[in-house]
């Protein structure tokens, strides 16, 4: 369910700003986007322990962005984010929708780490045109590079997800429970761990 964003999570990881740039993960909630995005920028790190990872949700960036507005810093934004970043990863980027201001910023950020050869890795729970009140420009970009989605897990995987969570936790799991529970929790990994 997950194999081309993995594949392609691992190549960005591997060859930062060269392939796949930008990666978009897309995926209902509770899939692994999270998960996934956090890899590749530990995976940049163990290859390379000085780059400059920089993991954000949309939310985060905004409210830096409407901070560093208020306290007339938005120069020392704009060199974080821009000169002084060698990946971004920012996590629910639908979260920018109708802030056009935070869009406009990110557009000159993006352009200028894409421009820089930098990394740049975005998730969203749609595809990138579904994302309403989204600048076209930007929608535009998020498809320069790579669009993957996350689905949710066959009942194989998901009887092997809670094997594991089970193992971890030290839980007996019998056959049928697992076969039962994954039978019925389908839609996201979470929700099935929980149960």
């Amino acid at each position: 369910s997950n194999q081309l964003a993995h594949a392609a999570s691992i190549a960005a990881s591997e060859s930062p700003g060269k392939r796949y740039n930008p990666l978009f993960i897309y995926s209902k909630v509770g899939l692994g986007k999270t998960h996934l995005v956090n890899a590749v920028g530990h995976g940049i790190l163990e290859q390379n322990p000085s780059a400059r990872v920089y993991f954000l949700s949309a939310e985060r960036f905004t409210n830096e962005f409407i901070s560093a507005l208020q306290h007339k810093r938005i120069d020392q934004f704009r060199a974080r984010y821009r000169s002084e970043c060698d990946v971004l990863v920012i996590d629910d980027i639908q979260f920018l929708a109708g802030r056009e201001q935070t869009q406009e910023e990110f557009f000159h950020t993006f352009n200028a780490l894409y421009h820089a050869d930098k990394q740049i890795v975005v998730t969203s729970d749609v595809y990138p045109q579904r994302i309403a009140e989204m600048q076209e420009r930007l929608i535009s970009r998020f498809q320069w590079g790579l669009v993957a989605d996350i689905q949710a897990p066959e009942l194989d995987t998901r009887i092997a997800i809670l094997r594991k969570k089970a193992e971890q936790e030290r839980l007996p799991l019998s056959d049928e429970v697992a076969l039962f529970v994954a039978q019925v929790v389908q839609s996201n990994v979470r929700e099935l761990e929980g149960t």
